[in-house]
């Protein structure tokens, strides 16, 4: 099966994909054309949904709720950054880095001083840097070396445990799952006092654990949400879901297992 995942090469998401070796690797500029290959049926596709230190990723998020994908598998990746430039750092005078990575590394560039460009992944950054004079960009080692920017600076995370979660998405659902985690998405109709509580009571009721709870804009106008949550499989969960749907508009995500990343 062709894996599709974030390019150019060298981004944490290729690193990942290698790792994972299940096929031929796509690189896709952004995580939005990765959804778009995937519902059109040119393979599965790797993305991130959420770190330990910045949270959800938006353009997956949203991903999820534009188009009609499952998630099949998710995996847990170690994530360390440092800083390359073919200048010394008291020469650096632009750093380019992709937002997540900014928000991951504001420590360590908040003590540099040095203005940030956003790029849209780690792999870019160190093509601009390549091309900017007196520039520098937050990279993985992999990147470092195939766009040949030496390190200055190693591992300028804000957290030595930084951690990004990836999922698989893909047109075809997991056959039933029976011990693992489920996702879905929850699209209120309604506004009214108690909705969340009514939701989140669904579960605590019948000792279903949530692993994640997170909204995210609808794009209908303001104060108006959509919501993802993650619970851990249970002999309850098809009867809370049923409960759930009287209650309001949900979509099934998918349940899915955690696929080890070799080292």
């Amino acid at each position: 099966m062709t894996v599709i995942t974030l390019g150019p090469e060298g981004t944490f998401s290729h690193e990942l994909a290698l790792k994972l070796g299940n096929g031929p690797v796509v690189l896709e500029p952004t995580i939005h054309s990765i959804f778009a290959a995937v519902a059109a049926g040119e393979g599965d596709g790797i993305v991130p949904i959420e770190n330990s230190e910045a949270g959800g990723v938006g353009e997956t998020l949203d991903g999820l709720t534009q188009y009609s994908l499952s998630i099949t598998a998710e995996m847990y990746m170690p994530i360390h950054h440092n800083l390359a430039s073919l200048v010394p750092l008291d020469k650096i005078r632009v750093i380019y880095a992709h937002p997540q990575t900014h928000e991951q590394c504001s420590g360590c560039i908040e003590d540099w001083k040095v203005p940030v460009i956003h790029t849209s992944s780690n792999a870019s950054s160190a093509l601009e840097a390549r091309k900017t004079p007196n520039a520098g960009a937050i990279l993985s080692v992999s990147a470092a070396a195939i766009y040949r920017l030496p390190i200055i600076a190693e591992h300028v995370e804000n957290n030595p445990e930084n951690t990004t979660r990836f999922v698989r998405i893909s047109k075809t659902p997991n056959p039933t799952c029976r011990a693992g985690k489920c996702s879905i998405l929850i699209d209120p109709d309604t506004d009214r006092a108690g909705l969340l509580y009514d939701l989140l009571g669904v579960f605590a009721r019948r000792g279903i654990n949530l692993s994640r709870i997170e909204s995210r804009p609808s794009k209908r106008g303001m104060g108006k949400y959509v919501f993802f949550l993650d619970y851990a499989v249970s002999g309850c969960t098809d009867e809370a879901l049923r409960e759930l749907e009287g209650i309001t508009t949900i979509r099934k995500l998918g349940c899915y297992p955690k696929t080890e990343v070799p080292a």
